[in-house]
């Protein structure tokens, strides 16, 4: 996005977060691109034969975000948030699918891009999911980098912009997040 783009769309969720409901129906068609781009970016991690598509993943996303309660503080914020969202969706089709925690048929969601695991093993989401949720308990930020980077596709500086830290702290969370991650998950799929 440009940053004139990048302007209008923040203004747009700052007067949309007031209440201004016009500024929605405005901003939907600046960031469709966008969120269609971010659930792709999810789907692409997932099985074969996925049969929930990328457009009912960015519908039901938006369905989400229009229930938020958020005061949206920009551009960034706002595709934080609907990454986030989209992770929880496709946790939540997981489970209704009745995947297994660990293996047995479950969605398949290769990590290889983030460095996390190697090619020949990847874990499943729900796997991966609760994995990142028990790292929150004790490193939210570290979860948040890798949500942000791995799931949300930000790249460093969009990530310290959103959580309001600087690069090399993202640098350094994401490096240790990974590593705490690929031990975790491997040592979960293994038992």
């Amino acid at each position: 996005m440009t940053t004139a783009l990048t302007q209008e769309v923040t203004g747009l969720l700052l007067d949309w977060s007031n209440g201004d409901r016009d500024a929605y129906d405005r901003l939907v068609p600046l960031v469709y691109d966008e969120l269609h781009r971010l659930a792709h970016s999810y789907m692409k991690r997932e099985r074969p034969g996925h049969t929930l598509q990328t457009s009912a993943l960015v519908d039901e996303a938006y369905l989400r975000l229009v229930d938020q309660r958020v005061h949206w503080q920009n551009r960034t914020h706002f595709f934080a948030i609907a990454a986030e969202l989209m992770r929880r969706i496709l946790v939540d089709y997981a489970r209704k699918q009745g995947r297994a925690k660990r293996g047995g048929g479950a969605q398949v969601v290769p990590i290889d891009e983030a460095g996390l695991m190697s090619p020949e093993r990847s874990p499943d989401l729900v796997a991966l999911d609760e994995a990142l949720n028990e790292l929150a308990k004790f490193d939210p930020r570290k979860a948040r980098v890798v949500e942000l980077r791995f799931f949300g596709g930000l790249d460093v500086n969009e990530t310290a912009a959103a959580l309001d830290v600087h690069p090399n702290t993202v640098i350094k969370d994401w490096s240790l997040a990974k590593a705490w991650l690929h031990s975790k998950v491997v040592g979960e799929l293994s038992s």
